[in-house]
């Protein structure tokens, strides 16, 4: 019987179109193709039904573009999680919102569904970056979507926006910083862009000015530096919170923590297990589908992946935890080693 709450990620692999950087699960696909798949998504949701439900406390649907969905398809979504699983009445809910795909109506459906935190992606507030990136949306956009939620009532909001980018200086990054700040959300997610092999810019690497890597350096410490001094705790490396307000569900990851992802390409690590589910629309829709048929199966923790997830965070890694889990000391044999980082591994170092 399990009696700790687990996550829930539920994947939304539809975008209006591809962003140049994107290397997720996600396709430009018409309203039919969409309802199909909610279709089989609110069926493999359903497949968790039991006696006993596995209890909830954080939900996160990503993508993709979970706002392309209508309110209707996104409620029968909702009801299908709350029907299957035993969710926490203090449970965090998130959805991921493009300011291009949102309405009115749309987010009074979240709203109906106790949604209680958004994900909205900005980037830039520079229209010249946001088109190099390939966003459908501009500032304007962004907010009139951020105003609309706080008039809907939203209270806890997360607002991504990324360094690296062409054609980005470091002065026009500090001014999406303060333009982002003024507006107080919550949360704010800073990344770093990678190019990922595949991708649009990945064949353009070499005709668009990406800032160098020294450029780079000087925007993550300007974000850091900036944020701190907004009262913004730097809690992992690539997020930032008013106190309290750290998003729970991706604490779980980095605390190798268990979660059920549905949906296609969605991870899981339930039950001692990590397992993942191919991004072929045509074997995630075949009837005879069984859940955790795809992929390979990684049995129980792996060591060196809990400390790379532990040291993504600013709590850092607890040897005391690891011991307990692993049944030995992190430190022995590497005691040379770590001398040689003192500020990146909290213990004491007299002790060794």
């Amino acid at each position: 019987m399990m009696t700790d709450p687990i996550g829930l990620y539920v994947h939304i692999p539809f975008c209006i179109k591809k962003c140049n950087y994107c290397d997720f699960c996600s396709f430009a696909k018409d309203e039919a193709e969409r309802a199909r798949y909610v279709r089989a998504l609110v069926g493999e949701i359903r497949s968790y039904r039991a006696s006993e439900r596995i209890p909830v406390n954080t939900i996160f649907i990503g993508g993709g573009t979970p706002s392309l969905l209508s309110p209707e398809e996104f409620l029968e979504i909702s009801s299908a999680i709350k029907e299957s699983f035993a969710v926490s009445r203090d449970s965090e809910f998130t959805v991921e919102v493009n300011p291009g795909t949102v309405s009115f109506e749309k987010l009074s459906a979240f709203r109906d569904a106790e949604v209680n935190r958004l994900s909205i992606g900005l980037q830039s507030i520079h229209e010249k970056e946001q088109k190099t990136l390939g966003r459908i949306h501009n500032y304007e956009d962004f907010l009139s979507t951020y105003r609309m939620a706080r008039e809907l009532g939203f209270d806890n909001i997360n607002v991504d926006i990324m360094y690296g980018i062409p054609h980005q200086t470091l002065d026009s990054f500090r001014q999406t910083l303060k333009a982002v700040v003024s507006l107080s959300p919550e949360h704010i997610s800073c990344y770093g862009l990678i190019v990922e092999p595949g991708t649009p810019f990945d064949d353009m690497r070499d005709s668009l000015p990406f800032p160098d890597e020294d450029a780079e350096c000087d925007m993550y410490e300007l974000a850091c530096k900036y944020l701190a001094e907004n009262d913004y705790g730097h809690y992992e490396i690539s997020n930032y919170a008013k106190l309290g307000c750290e998003c729970k569900h991706n604490l779980k990851y980095w605390h190798d923590e268990e979660y059920i992802g549905v949906g296609l390409s969605a991870h899981s690590y339930y039950l001692g297990e990590r397992l993942y589910t191919k991004d072929s629309f045509e074997e995630y829709y075949s009837e005879d589908r069984a859940i955790y048929q795809y992929g390979d199966r990684i049995h129980g923790r792996d060591p060196f992946e809990y400390v790379m997830l532990a040291m993504r965070l600013r709590e850092g890694l607890s040897l005391i935890k690891f011991e307990a889990l692993f049944g030995y000391s992190f430190t022995r044999g590497r005691e040379h080693i770590l001398k040689k980082y003192p500020n990146y591994v909290i213990y004491n170092l007299d002790m060794l």
